[in-house]
């Protein structure tokens, strides 16, 4: 049996061995920990990349993307990363109290810590999309969620609705080990791909120096 390569299925699988090691890759770009915020805002430029316009190199493409966003990606992963693992434990803490106080505290806790999540996948994706500079990207990655409420909610969705599966019914990890990630950035991608078409728009919906002005 001949198989044409050019065929619509033979494509379909390789794109989706593609997305597999893809999604290998990055889990091994994260072993490092401080390497989970360059190798996410890599993970983002692909899947920006793919999202748009249904093509590119997956592979040699994160490959580079990390090597070239490695410094900013990480400073942008500990500066968001470090608060919120502080503020999980302090929300642990609190409502672990049991008390009217402890839950107000704990509750408000729980909410700073999604804001700063929020800004913290704006910032990988900032990153990956734009070269300006970190104190610019850092800021404009905390304006962007009270900028765009609804399509914040949308991008936090997905990671809490992946960890709610993984919660609910464990071997769903399978699925996370292999394509979730890849997957999910792509996800991930048709939403920013709407907050950066929207603000280049309006090069100052945030403030007199944001980027959204285009490449």
């Amino acid at each position: 049996m001949r198989v044409d390569p050019d065929s619509r299925s033979a494509q379909g699988l390789t794109t989706f061995l593609q997305f597999v090691a893809l999604n290998v890759l990055y889990i091994v770009a994260c072993v490092p920990v401080v390497t989970a915020g360059a190798a996410t805002a890599a993970l983002y430029e692909v899947a920006l990349r793919y999202a748009d316009e249904e093509r590119g190199y997956l592979i040699t493409g994160f490959l580079t993307a990390l090597r070239r966003n490695l410094w900013r990606g990480s400073a942008v992963g500990l500066l968001f990363g470090v608060p919120i693992v502080m503020l999980g434990f302090a929300a642990a803490f609190w409502l672990a109290l049991g008390s009217a106080l402890g839950t107000a505290v704990g509750t408000i806790t729980v909410l700073f810590i999604a804001y700063l999540a929020a800004a913290l996948l704006y910032g990988l994706a900032l990153v990956a999309r734009y070269a300006d500079p970190l104190g610019r990207t850092v800021r404009n990655a905390l304006l962007l969620p009270l900028g765009e409420p609804l399509r914040t909610l949308a991008l936090l969705l997905r990671p809490v609705a992946t960890v709610s599966l993984l919660y609910v019914y464990p071997p769903a990890a399978v699925l996370v080990l292999t394509i979730g990630f890849s997957v999910g950035a792509y996800v991930d991608a048709l939403v920013l791909h709407s907050v950066f078409r929207r603000r280049g728009d309006d090069p100052t919906a945030l403030d007199p120096v944001s980027p959204f002005s285009g490449e």
